[in-house]
């Protein structure tokens, strides 16, 4: 039986155990079995211990050694001076407690640089008279692998320097990664070869790197990001700011993003607004790497035996970490849809506790190959619902299960169906209970009729009690029946009646969302509703009529005809029509804004707006949001992850926009008089 409450001997040496085989499954076979967070947890926790027992430690503890031992895959190449890992932080109370630190060291105030950490391979680049001799990974510090041959593949490392004076000697570090359009295209074409897919962009960039063959490593897609000057001959700095400048001119890629303050608070505040924007980026950072930006004070502070005491890597709260996954059940959604996920232990990630996480479809649990009873990797970024990212083949023990997903409906039992070029099996019995209580829900959420206080329990209580069994129905509910429900009392039944009653004005737009026709969301919505003007000539609309409107397809028209061929459908509408829901569009001015007669279509997340927002400031300077790119497409404004659109857009010729381009267009529209209020910062376009 094991010692329930160890000696700190016994926990110190359990920890570096653990840390010592963590690190090698993460540095040398980049293959983790825990999350980075998990890892640092560990290192944490050795560390307290270390300090209240400092004759504990010992100079092979990894709280004083760097990283791992190099690959024995790779000859090893000693670095010209070493390349010490970072102490970090983990809360603004610990950043400003390094900053006291260094502020008691120097007698003073010290100037700060702030850069991504971006979530790469760390590696060191040596240049002899101009040209790149050899590349290494970072190792133990002292001695890394030898991967010069895979490092000149990469497009982004300059294999000469640029500039007419050009040292002798030039050491210059930086970080290898790979961005996330990238990583998804090398894990499709894996999984199409039959190979296990990588996890995640760290992985697969560290495993780009480590191929025996460097023309493997040359069709990875893989970047540099250099961040510090190891050494250099003939010339001298004051500021490592100015040895950012030198790799710039010398065409070693730089950052941007990277900024020097005067002041701790101030490059928190980087530091916050980089944790909440770090999804905008095309690549994956987890913090931001702290540094006194004066040399001679850096001299002053020195090191530990690990890490330098004039810098702190900035770690933001974790996304990712590792839980088992107890069982795969299936939801049916209101398309009837039939999506797996999966029910885990509990973990806490991003600030909420996770006990459940998307698996998307069947295909991708089979390509991911996740199976009940695995240890997982769970992420959950920002807000998006949490999903399984891989699992941890290494800790398995046999007693997994395949997943098998049904033939049937678990609700309602009638058979799934598959349409062709679809990855979603479907229950299509549109009188599904599971179906019924989704399309309830999303009749009454906010993008469509905004039916405040008909969420999921109050669904599932008037399914159940027969009171509504369409959408329809909510508008024939009485005081007197929601008071039969146990979810209800006299005040809530109030409030419920008097939202159903508000709901009525939503207008044509939100009624065509809320009535939920497949592939029609707002902006689809937006245009049925400008062009036909009324839910009775859209519901008789031909196909022919209706992929005569810029914007809608094929697919989409043949949904709409479909969708109000069902006599269900019609009856939901003729209920909404008798209780005096408005299908028609009021009659308004055409705007003539600044971007009257140009059209724009949306792609990806957007940060500074939701997509709603977005599409009513375009309308309101006079522009129109469409929902399909073709040649008559003005802009195309382009987020994060943007999906097929964007290549077509790019295949069409048809302009790109970022956000900042977009601000850009809507400030010149109040400037010009559209009269639109326009919120965030300002920004230039692309």
């Amino acid at each position: 039986m094991t010692d329930p409450d160890p000696s700190p001997l016994e926990r110190i040496l359990r920890l570096r155990e653990l840390i010592d085989y963590h690190s090698e499954r993460y540095h040398v076979l980049d293959d983790p079995e825990i999350s980075d967070a998990e890892y640092d947890d560990l290192v944490r926790e050795l560390s307290q211990l270390e300090a209240a027992h400092p004759e504990l430690v010992t100079d092979d503890s990894p709280t004083q050694t760097v990283g791992a031992a190099p690959s024995s895959l790779f000859a090893s190449l000693k670095h010209p001076t070493p390349m010490w890992s970072l102490d970090n932080a983990f809360s603004l109370e610990e950043l400003v407690a390094w900053g006291k630190r260094v502020e008691r060291i120097l007698g003073s105030a010290a100037d700060f640089y702030c850069e991504l950490k971006v979530d790469g391979l760390a590696v060191n680049l040596v240049y002899e008279k101009g040209q790149l001799s050899t590349a290494a990974t970072r190792g133990d510090g002292r001695t890394g692998e030898d991967i010069t041959p895979n490092v000149r593949t990469i497009v982004s490392v300059p294999k000469t320097l640029a500039g007419a004076d050009l040292p002798d000697f030039l050491e210059a570090r930086g970080e290898i990664f790979m961005p996330g359009k990238a990583f998804e295209e090398l894990n499709e074409s894996l999984v199409a070869a039959g190979i296990r897919p990588f996890a995640n962009a760290r992985n697969s960039a560290a495993g780009s790197l480590r191929q025996k063959d460097p023309s493997v490593t040359a069709g990875r897609q893989l970047g540099l990001f250099s961040h510090t000057v190891g050494s250099v001959s003939g010339r001298r700095f004051r500021k490592h700011s100015e040895q950012m400048q030198y790799l710039i001119d010398m065409g070693l890629p730089v950052m941007d993003h990277n900024r020097a303050f005067t002041e701790l608070p101030a490059a928190y505040e980087f530091c916050l607004h980089w944790e909440n924007h770090r999804h905008d980026l095309e690549f994956e950072i987890d913090g931001v790497v702290v540094k006194v930006d004066d040399l001679a004070a850096r001299e002053e502070l020195g090191y530990t035996s690990k890490s330098p005491r004039w810098a702190i890597a900035y770690k933001f709260p974790p996304e990712e970490k590792t839980t088992k996954l107890r069982n795969i059940i299936v939801n049916v959604g209101r398309t009837g849809a039939v999506t797996p996920f999966a029910l885990l232990e509990p973990v806490r990630l991003s600030g909420a506790t996770v006990s459940q996480a998307t698996l998307h479809n069947a295909d991708e649990v089979e390509r991911k190959d996740i199976r009940i009873g695995d240890t997982v990797l769970v992420r959950r970024a920002g807000e998006v619902i949490p999903q399984v990212i891989a699992p941890i083949v290494s800790k398995r023990t046999g007693e997994e299960k395949v997943f098998t997903m049904p033939t049937s409906c678990p609700v309602c039992g009638t058979g799934l169906v598959r349409e062709g070029g679809e990855a979603v099996w479907r229950c299509p019995n549109d009188e599904c209970p599971s179906r019924g209580v989704e399309e309830l829900f999303h009749f009454s959420s906010r993008g469509a009729m905004d039916i405040e206080g008909l969420g999921y329990k109050a669904a599932y209580q008037l399914r159940d009690m027969g009171f509504v069994r369409d959408p329809g129905d909510v508008y024939a509910l009485t005081r007197d029946k929601l008071l039969q429900l146990p979810l209800f009392g006299d005040k809530k039944a109030d409030q419920l009646m008097a939202s159903i009653e508000r709901s009525k004005e939503a207008g044509l737009t939100r009624a065509l969302v809320a009535i939920g026709i497949r592939d029609v969301g707002p902006p689809t919505a937006r245009l049925l509703a400008d062009e036909f003007g009324s839910m009775e000539r859209i519901a008789s609309a031909t196909v022919e009529e209706l992929t005569a409107v810029e914007g809608i397809g094929p697919i989409v028209a043949q949904r709409i005809r479909d969708f109000f061929q069902s006599p269900r459908n019609l009856g939901i509408v003729r209920k909404m029509a008798q209780a005096g829901v408005k299908l028609e569009q009021e009659k308004l001015e055409t705007p003539q804004g600044h971007l009257s007669g140009r059209s724009f279509v949306l792609t990806g997340s957007l940060s500074r707006w939701s997509r709603d927002e977005a599409a009513r400031l375009i309308e309101e300077a006079g522009g129109k949001v469409v929902a399909a790119v073709s040649k008559k497409t003005d802009f195309v404004v382009v987020g994060d992850k943007p999906g097929s659109k964007l290549a077509r857009a790019e295949a069409l010729g048809v302009p790109l926009l970022d956000e900042d381009g977009l601000q850009a267009l809507l400030e010149d529209a109040q400037a010009a008089g559209a009269g639109v209020p326009i919120p965030g910062p300002s920004g230039a376009r692309r």
